[in-house]
Parts: C-alpha cells; structure tokens; sequence
C-alpha cells in the first residue's frame, strides 16, 4: 500500500466505501421490510393469519428444528435438486458435443428444443406423474425438464461461437474434429458451461419443488402444499 500513489489510494477507498454502501443499503432494505411486515401484521393492517408474519415464521421454524422434521425435508429437496442438476450438465454437455458433430442434427433438432424449451415446465409435471408415477425418480425428472433444454441450446451456441482460427489450426496440424472438441471448444466454454450451472442450480430446485407440490410425502415442496392447506 506505500508504494501505491495518491490516486490510486483515493480510488481504492472510493471502492471500498461503494462496496460498504452497497452492503449496507441491502442489509437495511431487507430489515426495513420484515420491520413493515411484522408491524402491518400486528396493528391488523394485514390479516396475519393469511400473510403470516416474520415472528411466527421463526418460531415455527424453531419448532421444526426442535423436532428435526425440517432436515429431513431440506435434505430430500437438495437431494433431488443436486442429482438433477449432475444429469441436466450431463445430457446437456453429451447433446451439445452430438450437435457440434454433426450439424445436419443440429438442424435437424433445432426447432425441437426451442419448443420444448419453451413450454411451460409446470404443466409438464402433471403428464410425468402419469408416465412415471408418483415417485422420487418424477421428482428429479421434473427437475430437470425445467433446465436441460435451455442449458443444451445455450451450449451448444457456445460451441458455435468458438474462434474458428483456433479450429482451424488444429486442422493444419493434422489433428481431427475430436482434437478440436477437447482442446479447443470444451476448453473456450468452461466460462458458459460455468454461467450455465449457475442458472442451472435454481432452475432445478424449481422445478423439483413442483415436481414435490404433485408428486411427494416429504421435501420442501410437499411441506409447502401441506402448509398451505392447514394454514400453518
């Protein structure tokens, strides 16, 4: 820090104080809110039986660590989502790579996966239920119904983006489409591939959740639909 110059340590310190605004103002957007909530729901401006408040959601989670039973729905829920999710980056990377070999496939699927990415997940789960049954293995395919499409078109036009100099040099050098693959394209993708599973994450945990609102006896989902009909 003593050889750094004048204006360096002004911005430096104009970073700093940003960084400590910025905490600073989330942490008390987020308290002025559950202040308000709670407040509302104790002066009767809000019907606290239907809206709840942060008070009596603390001690019911307290109640449920009290007696365990929230472990035991938090761990199937990561489960399901976890498992999930290692499939979505599995099918998605093997599909991606099928799709750079062979660009008469690509073609051929393209207007396939745009659809199927876009229709609407939740109303897949009722239809999976019907295929599969109502059984963990539902769960996780809903899951990852709700990433796998978008993670492979994504990428795949990754793949597509990749410097096409580079793949021509490991052609001059007498290298073949595989060699491209793995020292060129998979290795220029590691920052998509990385956003992706960041999507990818919380994509899947939706969609187990729903997957759990239809097709469950226990996890975050079910607990939320059991909650919801006894009100508690």
């Amino acid at each position: 820090m003593n050889n750094l110059s004048s204006a360096q340590l002004h911005y430096l310190k104009k970073k700093r104080i940003h960084r400590h605004i910025v905490s600073f103002s989330r942490t008390a957007i987020l308290i002025l809110f559950l202040l308000t909530w709670e407040f509302t729901a104790n002066a009767g401006i809000i019907d606290s039986f239907i809206f709840s408040s942060p008070s009596k959601i603390i001690r019911c989670f307290w109640g449920m660590v009290l007696d365990k039973s929230i472990f035991l729905h938090i761990g199937i829920t990561l489960y399901e989502t976890i498992v999930s999710f290692l499939l979505v980056i599995f099918v998605s990377l093997l599909a991606a790579v099928l799709l750079w070999f062979s660009r008469k496939l690509s073609e051929i699927l393209d207007p396939y996966l745009v659809v199927l990415n876009s229709l609407p997940k939740s109303a897949l789960a009722p239809l999976l239920i019907v295929w599969l049954g109502a059984t963990q293995t539902t769960i996780i395919v809903a899951g990852m119904s709700v990433a796998v499409f978008g993670s492979i078109l994504s990428l795949y036009t990754s793949f597509k983006e990749v410097d096409q100099e580079k793949i021509k040099l490991i052609y001059t050098l007498h290298g073949n489409k595989f060699h491209a693959l793995t020292k060129v394209v998979i290795p220029s993708s590691i920052p998509s591939l990385i956003n992706i599973m960041k999507v990818n994450i919380g994509l899947c945990l939706v969609g187990v959740i729903i997957g759990e609102f239809l097709a469950a006896r226990n996890g975050l989902g079910y607990l939320i639909i059991y909650s919801s009909q006894v009100f508690t």
